[in-house]
């Protein structure tokens, strides 16, 4: 049987990023466009972030994700990657992991893993290039924020 388009992006949301292992690359919104023809998978991929060091392990995950049909995987740079790209269900997935989603709200960033408001900035720079250190005041537990872009 033959891949579809369809079929290659229910295989892809399997593709997990290797620094948010509860988050597919199509919920963090890198899945640029599929095209499927008689030489194979073409996928576009759209980078998080320049010189991101998970971009050749996302790759290999993708050709292996493709049942086994040829794949040419690219990373584009037509368009810039935001946070506006995270889905729903990858804003979910990120706050059971442990990590507040990307906002832009005026009332500041939201605990993970208590749901308070009462947190601060502790560092602009976390564990990854797009990501920040918080601590919540009424849980008492560090946290990070996927950072806003």
């Amino acid at each position: 049987m033959a891949i579809t388009a369809d079929r290659a992006l229910q295989l892809l949301t399997r593709v997990m990023d290797p620094e948010i292992p509860a988050l597919s690359i199509v919920d963090l919104g890198m899945v640029d466009s599929i095209k499927v023809d008689e030489s194979g998978v073409h996928v576009d991929l759209i980078p998080t972030f320049m010189g991101c060091p998970a971009l050749d392990v996302i790759r290999q995950r993708v050709q292996d994700a493709l049942e086994d049909a040829p794949a040419v995987v690219r990373f584009v740079h037509t368009k810039p990657w935001t946070t506006q790209m995270v889905s729903a269900r990858g804003r979910a997935a990120l706050t059971q992991w442990g990590i507040a989603p990307p906002t832009d709200s005026p009332a500041g960033v939201r605990c993970p893993l208590c749901g308070s408001p009462n947190t601060r900035r502790t560092s602009a720079f976390g564990s990854g290039l797009c990501r920040a250190s918080f601590y919540c005041h009424d849980c008492a537990q560090p946290f990070e924020q996927m950072k806003s872009i």
